[in-house]
């Protein structure tokens, strides 16, 4: 049995990508997309076609009403490929803004069942922001669910839990980058694997108070650098992974054991802990690396849904 195979019987396997073309080989239960996904999909020749068709249909609305209807239009067809779940991202340029994150959320949603997709079957992905967490606790009283996406920091994961969010995204690989890159010359690669890394280390404890206390949000790590920091983490709830690394896994026949255990984590001794905005902005201002990638990963998705912004005007033209 291949480590793929071997991860599914502990974790539900997803994978992170808006190339729908590339999934079937893998048989993920769910996928997840975000703007730089779709942006590299668009580019394609293969996928020329689907963005100039979507275009064209809608070339009367406004910018991003047909930027939503693609970002929608991309994940339908994954949702061919896949029997769960497609995440499909809110405009990261709403990251500080509640209200229009809310109802961005809710036309996104809309769109979907418009398309006879139930709301079961698609999770609205919003930058873990103060702003962005409050808009998830409004859309998941109305029945939408989110995924909490650039999330680095544990306080973020705790105000995820207390907000009801079905599902948050760790991103071990870029909190790996901070610290690697912190350490330069210092760094030892072989010391700081597998469960030392330090973003298998960040995803362990999030999951393992979400099990000692309780608390339903499910937790899917994201952002892999290594085949490594994915067998570190199986038996987390969800993984998502790019098809280069779960091709990686579906060529290895080497053993892959469970490493997160929801049973275990419910004897550990470890505190309750909440958050109002003062104590999470406070405790987000304390962790350097998670306010700096924060920061840099609504930056960059910003400018690629401003690239998209522009193929999409050009298509139009």
């Amino acid at each position: 049995m291949n480590q793929l195979d071997q991860l599914k019987q502990h974790t539900t396997v997803v994978a992170d990508t808006g190339n729908f073309h590339q999934l079937a080989a893998f048989a993920p239960q769910d996928a997840t997309t975000n703007p730089s996904l779709i942006l590299k999909a668009v580019q394609q020749p293969e996928y020329a076609p689907l963005l100039a068709e979507t275009v064209a249909a809608h070339r009367g609305a406004a910018l991003e009403a047909i930027v939503d209807e693609v970002l929608v239009r991309f994940g339908r067809e994954i949702l061919k490929v896949v029997p769960g779940r497609v995440s499909t991202e809110v405009d990261a340029r709403l990251s500080f803004d509640t209200a229009a994150t809310v109802a961005r959320a809710q036309r996104l949603m809309g769109l979907y069942e418009a398309a006879g997709i139930g709301r079961e079957r698609v999770l609205i992905k919003i930058a873990a922001t103060w702003e962005g967490i409050r808009a998830a606790e409004v859309l998941e009283r109305q029945g939408i669910r989110c995924n909490l996406t650039l999330l680095f920091a544990f306080c973020q994961a705790v105000a995820c839990g207390d907000a009801g969010v079905r599902l948050i995204s760790p991103f071990v690989g870029r909190i790996y980058d901070w610290y690697k890159k912190q350490a330069g010359t210092a760094w030892d690669e072989a010391a700081m694997a597998g469960a030392n890394d330090p973003g298998v280390k960040s995803v362990t404890a999030i999951f393992n108070h979400y099990k000692r206390h309780g608390i339903e949000t499910q937790v899917m790590g994201a952002s892999f650098r290594n085949v490594g920091q994915i067998t570190a983490l199986a038996g987390c709830d969800l993984l998502t992974i790019s098809p280069e690394l779960l091709a990686q896994l579906q060529g290895s026949a080497a053993p892959l054991a469970r490493a997160l255990d929801a049973e275990a984590a419910r004897s550990l001794a470890l505190p309750a802990l909440h958050h109002d905005e003062k104590s999470f902005r406070w405790a987000l201002n304390e962790d350097a690396m998670a306010t700096e990638k924060l920061a840099e990963g609504i930056r960059a998705f910003a400018v690629d849904a401003g690239k998209l912004d522009k193929l999409i005007e050009a298509a139009r033209a």
